[in-house]
C-alpha cells in the first residue's frame, strides 16, 4: 500500500482524503435526519424493523446490563434495549452526528423513554468510555460510514466487558445473482428518486447506495472483527444476504 493509499478512503464510489470523510458523512446525515425514519420504512418496505428485532433478540441482553447502541441514530434499538435492561440497567445512544442524535432524543422522550437512556455524541474510532464497561454493543447500519473501520472495531473491543457481545447489523452482499441485479437496479435508479421526492435530497441516497457496494462482504467483515480481537465470530444472512448480522464475543 502506497503512502497516498494510506491517507485516502472510500466515500461511496469516490476516493477522498481520510480527514475529509467524517465531515462529508456528517453533511449527509444532517440533511436526511428529519426524514430518516420515514425513508427507512419506504426504502425497506418496513423490513428494517424485522432486521432490528432479530438483532435485539440475538443480543442476550438481561435486566441490569449496560448496552451501547452505537451509530444509534433515531433510537429504534435503544427503545427496545431500554425495556430489556429495566430501571437498573443503562442504554447509551451514541452517534457522531448531532442532528441524528437530536432526532433520536426527541423521539424517545416523546415515547416516555427517559430514565435509563443517555445520549453521547461520539466517534466510533475513539469511544469516550472506560475499558470493559458495556455488556453489549450494537452497531446498526453505521459501520460502512466509518472512516477507519479497523480502529473502530478495536475501540469497541476495548469498551466491551469480558463475556460481552458485539452485534453489527449492516447491508451486505446478496447471495443470489438475480437478487443482486434487482437490488442494484432499485438502489441506483429508484432509491435516489424516492430520496428526492421525500427528503428533497437525491445525492445523499445515491451516496448511501454506493457506500453499501463498497462495504466489505460477509466473510471479509467476519475476518476484520476477528482481527480486532473478537472470538466466535459468526454471521446470519437476512433477506437473502441484502443484510447480515455479525456477532462476536470478548473473552
Amino acid at each position: 500500500m502506497t503512502d497516498q493509499e494510506k491517507e485516502t478512503t472510500d466515500f461511496g464510489f469516490r476516493t477522498v482524503a481520510k480527514e475529509k470523510k467524517t465531515g462529508m458523512v456528517a453533511e449527509i446525515f444532517h440533511s436526511v435526519a428529519a426524514k430518516y425514519d420515514l425513508m427507512n420504512d419506504l426504502m425497506s418496505f418496513g423490513v428494517h424493523r424485522l432486521w432490528k428485532r432479530f438483532t435485539v433478540d440475538s443480543s442476550g441482553v438481561r435486566p441490569g446490563q449496560k448496552v451501547l447502541d452505537l451509530a444509534g441514530g433515531t433510537g429504534d434499538l435503544t427503545a427496545r434495549f431500554s425495556r430489556l435492561v429495566g430501571i437498573q440497567g443503562q442504554v447509551v445512544l451514541a452517534d457522531i452526528n448531532e442532528s441524528m442524535l437530536r432526532v433520536g432524543r426527541e423521539k424517545l422522550r416523546n415515547k416516555g423513554i427517559i430514565a435509563n437512556v443517555s445520549y453521547v455524541q461520539a466517534n466510533a474510532e475513539t469511544l469516550p468510555f472506560p475499558d470493559n464497561y458495556f455488556d453489549c454493543i450494537t452497531l446498526s447500519f453505521g459501520l460502512r460510514n466509518v472512516t477507519e473501520k479497523e480502529k473502530a472495531l478495536r475501540s469497541m473491543f476495548r469498551v466491551l466487558k469480558p463475556g460481552g457481545r458485539l452485534l453489527i447489523l449492516e447491508f451486505s452482499k446478496p447471495l443470489f445473482e438475480p437478487v443482486s441485479k434487482i437490488y442494484d437496479a432499485y438502489s441506483f435508479h429508484i432509491l435516489p428518486k424516492i430520496g428526492k421526492i421525500v427528503a428533497q435530497d437525491a445525492e445523499s441516497y445515491r451516496y448511501l447506495a454506493e457506500s453499501i457496494r463498497v462495504h466489505p462482504d460477509q466473510e471479509t467483515l467476519k475476518d476484520m472483527i476477528s482481527d480486532a480481537g473478537f472470538e466466535n465470530v459468526t454471521y446470519s444472512n437476512l433477506t437473502g444476504g441484502i443484510v447480515a448480522l455479525h456477532r462476536g464475543f470478548k473473552f
